[in-house]
């Protein structure tokens, strides 16, 4: 499945410490950094996230449609990663609350960047599988 999702960034230092702050939410912390390049995971080997500044030196531009779900193990925390994204200087892409249903629960976000990221939870109903 995936290994982990790049984000572009203009501007390193910024990037940096926005995620350093919000992706200490669910325990994660930097476990490979370079110039170009910084990746966060909550352990070597598990799904991360970095950003990059890009490789061609162009500047960076967001996706549209692209997004990265970062997974939670509560509601409460969906509302606490969302909150602490917006205290950072996110902007709202939605408010956290149920889409789809009652077992999805999400709440959406853009970074410092422009990109565009969400937090979720999704309880499994066991009695389907």
């Amino acid at each position: 499945m995936i290994g982990y999702v790049t984000l572009g960034t203009n501007d390193m230092e910024k990037a940096a410490k926005f995620y350093d702050q919000l992706l200490s939410e669910v325990g994660a912390k930097r476990f490979m950094e370079m110039e170009t390049f910084i990746a966060w995971a909550i352990s070597p080997g598990q799904p991360g996230l970095s950003i990059a500044k890009p490789y061609d030196q162009n500047a960076a531009t967001v996706g549209n449609g692209t997004m990265v779900a970062l997974q939670a193990k509560s509601k409460e925390e969906v509302d606490k990663i969302y909150n602490k994204a917006i205290e950072l200087g996110a902007t709202d892409e939605g408010k956290p609350g149920p889409r789809g249903g009652d077992n999805f629960y999400a709440g959406y976000f853009r970074d410092l960047d422009g990109n565009k990221l969400n937090a979720f939870f999704y309880q499994f109903d066991s009695t389907k599988e």
